[in-house]
């Protein structure tokens, strides 16, 4: 007896489980890089978009996909790795910024208006200047909320991420980067 698939929300909610071994209090579907879930022909093929290309992170993240997958009974999976469009922060579900904060990392501001998911990384007749990506405002500092920090390095310890010191109760913080 062949079993039934399971329905792609269903899947859905499977890898809302699976966390970002960078970032351990988020979920890869929530940091917004799980980009489709879709059955074709026999195999489930979930598709994912890395924080960044060259992310080191990314053969781990693909292999704990395929294991919470088939510790649900999915025998084939074939996992996707999608370039573009890049991902960004925008991607970044509500949740999963409080989540950061509450973490110890101050999450990345956003964009007005905001990139999409689906469209084009460029929209027409706007030039996206790369420099101002992290050119904002000084991120608040997650532990005691003063925006009175000042940033230390453009890397802490992932390369999505920089660190930075709160003037105020000087303790030190790291912040997604904007991109």
């Amino acid at each position: 007896m062949v079993a039934a698939r399971p329905a792609v929300e269903t899947v859905w909610q499977w890898l809302s489980a699976v966390l970002d071994p960078e970032i351990p209090v988020i979920s890869v579907v929530e940091l917004g890089i799980v980009r489709e879930v879709a059955w074709r022909e026999e195999s489930l093929v979930v598709t994912v978009t890395p924080t960044y290309s060259g992310c080191p992170a990314t053969e781990v993240i693909s292999a704990d996909i395929e294991g919470a997958l088939r510790a649900h009974g999915i025998e084939q999976v074939r996992i996707e790795t999608r370039l573009a469009p890049a991902w960004t922060t925008d991607w970044l579900a509500e949740p999963a910024r409080e989540k950061l904060r509450a973490f110890g990392i101050a999450p990345p501001g956003r964009r007005d208006p905001p990139l999409s998911p689906t469209g084009p990384t460029q929209r027409p007749g706007r030039v996206l200047d790369i420099r101002s990506l992290d050119a904002e405002a000084a991120p608040v500092c997650p532990h005691c909320g003063s925006a009175h920090t000042r940033l230390v390095s453009g890397f802490g310890s992932t390369p999505c991420k920089s660190a930075h010191v709160c003037n105020d109760c000087l303790e030190p913080f790291e912040r997604f980067k904007c991109h």
